[in-house]
């Protein structure tokens, strides 16, 4: 497999673990290690803010896979385990504990991590952040008793936090720096109609207002004031606004990074031994006209897994997969096809009133995104008409009575 006896993967998360995986199932026979720096085998995240603490899964069911299958797959796990420093000359990955590791090729998928909160009382008991597993068994234990949160951020995480808090009765209040929820993510309509679902279900907004301090009592959380001198009570603050690439070890080795690791259509950075994919991974998307861009999603981490094992394994492509993203809020699903922002058009098709409609977005006159709320057949053409370019002019994307897939049909035939 291109002269490849040992890879090692940093980071065992989505990307990584299927990294691995997908090597194996491309045919690769040499040694592979994975390094990550929690104590856990690669498990699901996306549940932990939902299903986890809804009380719908288990640190045993988010599993990827079971024990055996590393075993079975002579995959390697060193967890617990902290990467030091690449030493590229000689291609070996040094563990904080001093041990070196050798390597033919490293693949970095060392995610992202949780932005901080600069403000007077972050480090308050009760303020929390939710991405690890041992974050949501932190956020189940304090919520038993809680019967008041503060959201900080209302993007993804934050709201499905919150319809989790509220279904279980507490007092939740969001604060979001923007003039809307998702607004780095979905188009106003999409955000105008979950603003509305979640204040039904109880949820209070506080927009265009940041964090001015948190304060507390013996040490713990009891309030969180707004930068418009307002304070709403808080026995738990979770802390939701965004992420930032895990890129020291790749900067510290030399290699080129900006936003993520800058790496090639085939996801390769400046170090043709060395790949990087998933959170941590800066790239050029083909839907965004070739800009560099770094998309946290799981799709992304799988997809871009599989591109650099079939590389590996000889296969070598350019990395163009469509990305898609979802959310689960109370009982909405929210699926997202393409790169929506920005659009200049958008264009609903089925009733938002019925909860059920998807959004299609456009950047002069063409189809960039969709965003579909509780309508899964929507999504899955949208995919499809994004990814493959198909032509859909607006009106043709209102129209509930033309069928959207005979259309896709006609289209492939000519």
């Amino acid at each position: 497999m291109n002269g490849c006896r040992d890879i090692i993967v940093v980071g065992a998360g989505q990307a990584g673990f299927q990294a691995a995986a997908s090597l194996r199932e491309a045919g690769f026979d040499g040694l592979l290690t994975i390094v990550g720096d929690e104590p856990v085998a690669p498990y699901q995240r996306p549940p932990l803010s939902k299903a986890y603490l809804a009380g719908k899964a288990t640190a045993g069911t988010l599993a990827l896979r079971p024990a055996s299958f590393y075993a079975d797959h002579r995959i390697t796990l060193r967890l617990g385990e902290r990467a030091a420093l690449i030493d590229r000359p000689i291609q070996q990955l040094e563990l904080k504990s001093g041990e070196r590791l050798g390597y033919d090729h490293l693949i970095l998928a060392t995610g992202a991590r949780n932005r901080s909160l600069p403000v007077p009382g972050a480090d308050l008991a009760g303020v929390l952040q939710l991405r690890t597993l041992a974050d949501a068994e932190d956020v189940q234990r304090y919520l038993a008793g809680v019967e008041s949160v503060v959201v900080v951020g209302a993007g993804f995480i934050g709201l499905e936090f919150a319809s989790v808090a509220a279904a279980r009765g507490i007092a939740v209040t969001v604060v979001e720096f923007a003039d809307r929820v998702m607004s780095r993510a979905v188009s106003r309509p999409t955000s105008a109609f979950f603003r509305d679902a979640h204040e039904a279900a109880g949820i209070r907004f506080a927009f265009g207002v940041g964090v001015g301090r948190i304060t507390g009592a013996d040490g713990h959380v009891t309030a969180v004031e707004t930068t418009d001198g307002r304070a709403f009570a808080a026995d738990l603050v979770l802390v939701g606004i965004g992420v930032v690439p895990n890129v020291e070890l790749a900067a510290e080795a030399g290699l080129t990074v900006a936003d993520g690791i800058l790496v090639d259509q085939a996801l390769l950075t400046s170090d043709p031994s060395i790949s990087a994919i998933g959170d941590c991974a800066t790239f050029p998307n083909s839907f965004a006209g070739n800009a560099p861009t770094r998309i946290e999603s799981v799709q992304n981490a799988v997809d871009q897994a599989r591109c650099v094992a079939a590389r590996l394994a000889g296969r070598a492509a350019s990395y163009a997969a469509l990305p898609w993203f979802w959310s689960d809020q109370g009982g909405w699903k929210l699926q997202i096809a393409g790169l929506a922002n920005p659009h200049d058009l958008t264009v609903t098709r089925g009733d938002p009133a019925q909860g059920a409609f998807s959004i299609f977005c456009y950047r002069h006159d063409r189809l960039v995104g969709v965003e579909s709320v509780n309508r899964p057949a929507d999504h899955m053409i949208a995919r499809r008409l994004i990814a493959e370019r198909l032509p859909l002019v607006p009106d043709q994307a209102a129209d509930l009575a033309l069928d959207l897939r005979a259309l896709i049909r006609t289209a492939a035939a000519a």
